[in-house]
């Protein structure tokens, strides 16, 4: 009777406890073939995933796509090493250093009292010092200006960290000098303004003339990148590059509502803008662009990965012989019949412009958009910026001013 309890016992532990002791081993020391995760058990390692899904980029992390925008864009410190910007200039403005190796000079004051002698605190003071300077802004400003403001040589004008409007007044004037960045702009609703003493840099105040309401202009100057600004609503060009201007990038910038966009090269008189080089890369060209974007005339313009998006006439233009290189460009458009050509040619007969160096290279042309490509290759330099074959879409996401805070990522 002994035997038979005890039996009955040990056939007990083994059928009914046994299995529970074994299923609380230290899975360390299980067979790994059994483990949760082992690709030799296909089952249970997909399992592992289905239960922990990967990640997500935040809503507001950073994500760089263009090759300007990953130099800088994505490094928290931006604010404690704002000049690491002038690093990051592509394409014939590549070299444009701005303010760097000058002190940083905080605007202050919105006001512009005095164009003659500028007052300390003003962005004026600043743009007309005779040293390089890095000028930023202490707080949300909304500038108008009395009179154009006169940039001189080694100047970076840099937006970031504070919503900066230049509107309804005079717009900005980079005129023979060198070496200067404006960055983070918003330029609008510019005014003609009717010219007197105005200070363009610490010597007396000498006078000008008047200004027909150009949101930027560059006047035979060299070194000039405009980068990341938002310009619309003027009575002429939002950027005007003239008289023998050369080395200018124009980048990440969005242009909305005007008529009469852009314009490289004064007109058929002045044939020293031949030596004009300017970049335009990464920008969009959205609702309400009419024409001019640009238009040329002279020199050599590279238009690489910008977004086109339905323009009133035309998209680019040009007369005097201008070399066009487009490369890797969305042209959408507008609807309806009429105004489907991207170009536009002037003052020429068919003879002649067929001899102009216009040339599509790998555009996407959308809505019934035509390119119409005349003359010969173009040989690229070591300056041009190398096409993306990312979606434009993504590499002008964020053109226009960003919203920067320092500490974080812009």
């Amino acid at each position: 009777m002994g035997n038979r309890n005890f039996l009955l016992t040990f056939i007990h532990v083994v059928v009914f406890i046994l299995p529970f002791i074994l299923a609380g081993r230290n899975p360390d020391c299980d067979d790994t073939g059994n483990q949760p995760g082992n690709p030799h058990h296909p089952e249970l390692f997909a399992a592992q995933f289905e239960a922990a899904p990967p990640k997500r980029r935040g809503l507001n992390e950073c994500k760089a796509v263009n090759a300007i925008d990953k130099c800088w864009r994505c490094k928290a410190d931006w604010a404690d090493n704002r000049q690491a910007l002038a690093d990051c200039a592509l394409g014939f403005g590549q070299g444009t250093t701005g303010g760097k190796g000058g002190d940083i000079y905080e605007v202050t004051d919105p006001s512009d009292d005095s164009v003659d002698s500028p007052k300390e605190g003003t962005l004026r003071w600043g743009a007309t010092r005779d040293r390089p300077l890095w000028i930023i802004f202490s707080q949300d400003m909304v500038i108008n200006l009395k009179q154009e403001l006169v940039i001189n040589n080694d100047k970076t004008i840099d937006g970031r960290g504070a919503k900066v409007e230049i509107c309804n007044g005079g717009g900005l004037t980079v005129m023979n000098v060198k070496n200067v960045i404006i960055h983070g702009l918003h330029i609008h609703h510019i005014q003609e303004t009717t010219g007197g003493m105005i200070a363009a840099s610490e010597a007396k105040a000498g006078p000008r003339s008047g200004s027909d309401g150009d949101g930027i202009c560059v006047f035979g100057s060299t070194q000039v990148w405009i980068d990341h600004c938002w310009l619309h609503d003027g009575p002429d060009g939002l950027i005007d590059v003239t008289m023998a201007s050369t080395k200018v990038t124009i980048s990440n910038c969005k242009f909305t509502s005007h008529d009469k966009v852009m314009l490289l090269g004064a007109d058929a008189t002045h044939s020293e803008d031949k030596i004009m080089r300017v970049t335009l890369a990464y920008n969009k060209f959205a609702e309400g662009c009419v024409q001019r974007m640009p238009r040329c005339r002279w020199g050599l313009t590279q238009v690489v990965n910008n977004d086109f998006e339905r323009w009133g006439e035309y998209a680019i233009g040009g007369s005097n012989e201008p070399t066009i290189l487009s490369q890797g460009n969305k042209y959408v458009a507008p609807d309806g019949a009429n105004y489907k050509e991207v170009t536009r040619r002037a003052e020429a007969t068919e003879a002649e412009w067929s001899q102009w160096s216009w040339q599509s290279v790998n555009d996407v042309l959308e809505n019934g958009a035509v390119f119409k490509s005349s003359g010969g290759d173009i040989p690229t330099t070591p300056e041009m910026i190398t096409p993306d074959t990312t979606p434009v879409a993504e590499l002008t996401a964020v053109a226009g001013v960003l919203d920067c805070k320092a500490g974080a990522p812009c």
